[in-house]
């Protein structure tokens, strides 16, 4: 009996033994082949997504990073819909720049193409904008105090889809034609980076606007953040105060008969400011001189594409000129030779 007993308690530890696992100092240790090993576990769909970089983020993922669960399901529809392929390295060296959770997703929301991009050209236009004086804030634990690369980016994200070239091209016009500083140039590109994007042309042409014909100089164009107005609007308030008598065009020697308001006056206020304490008119006279603006730049525009097709077929009938000279040339050099013969 008590033999009986025995075999039928050793049964039941070798039962337990082959389906149950054996506590260890850390963890459980598996005993035979019907419990799963750690490794041989099938990886859940979070950790395949999220340890391969070529797939989309998880919402696990942009936990971590430090997003509020409403900002991570935001951010992982933007990526989702993007298929960005990228997009965890692009947040990650928008993170490492100082930027908060809450910062990235208004740049993302601002310029969903950021999603696109590759880490490794976000990297480089970063660091080129380093180098060319823009630098992130003195503590990155310090959110309220941004430097200015940060701020830059922020306000407009589209700076990280252009390439360097085109950087160094409106930067190049700013210091070469421009005559700005380098430091001024800096500025210029940190308060108005919607330079990058302009014609150079016209970016040329409202430097010199302001220079020539209101008289102003570099460093007042960059209190006033001269480039963040459009060439319309400043040719709209300034020639608005000028018909009024209160702006004049300074002399050779920089002298006026009447004293000018400071450009920053004009242009960093609202319009309703600006009529109220720099033109001193009511709004219906500033909209029918703007309506009046709008069309004389018009009728400019036309007899400037008139004047162009004009000299267009100038060339085109002195070409057609210059091949029937040498037509006749080459003809009068026939009969010579056949004439000689």
């Amino acid at each position: 009996m008590g033999t009986h007993v025995c075999r039928k308690q050793i049964v039941r530890w070798m039962w337990r033994w082959s389906v149950c696992p054996v506590a260890v100092s850390r963890g459980y240790m598996p005993f035979c082949s019907t419990q799963q090993k750690p490794h041989q576990a099938n990886p859940s769909p979070i950790s395949q997504v999220t340890h391969r970089p070529g797939n989309q983020l998880t919402l696990c993922s942009l936990l971590k990073m430090g997003f509020s669960e409403t900002q991570a399901k935001e951010m992982h529809e933007g990526a989702t819909k993007s298929r960005g392929k990228h997009v965890h390295s692009v947040l990650t060296a928008l993170l490492l720049l100082g930027l908060n959770p809450s910062s990235i997703l208004k740049i993302m929301q601002k310029c969903p193409e950021v999603y696109s991009l590759k880490g490794a050209d976000l990297q480089q236009r970063i660091d080129h904008l380093r180098k060319m004086g823009l630098v992130e804030g003195v503590s990155l634990s310090v959110p309220l105090f941004p430097g200015s690369l940060q701020r830059m980016i922020s306000r407009y994200p589209k700076v990280m889809l252009l390439p360097v070239k085109r950087v160094n091209m409106v930067s190049r016009l700013l210091r070469e034609k421009c005559l700005f500083t380098i430091h001024q140039a800096t500025d210029i590109l940190r308060d108005s980076p919607e330079v990058l994007e302009q014609d150079l042309s016209k970016l040329e042409y409202k430097f010199q606007y302001a220079y020539f014909r209101m008289g102003v100089r570099q460093p007042e164009m960059v209190k006033a953040k001269l480039f963040r107005l459009s060439l319309s609007e400043l040719r709209c308030r300034h020639c608005f105060l000028e018909q009024r008598g209160l702006y004049q065009t300074p002399d050779k020697k920089g002298q006026t008969l009447i004293l000018n308001p400071p450009l920053k006056d004009i242009l960093c206020v609202s319009e309703e400011t600006y009529l109220v304490q720099v033109a001193m008119a009511d709004a219906d006279e500033f909209h029918v001189f703007r309506k009046l603006m709008a069309r004389e730049q018009e009728e400019e525009g036309r007899e400037d594409e008139y004047s162009s097709d004009e000299e267009l077929e100038e060339d085109k009938d002195d070409d057609e000129d210059d091949d029937g000279l040498h037509r006749r040339k080459r003809h009068w050099n026939t009969g010579y030779k056949k004439d000689r013969k």
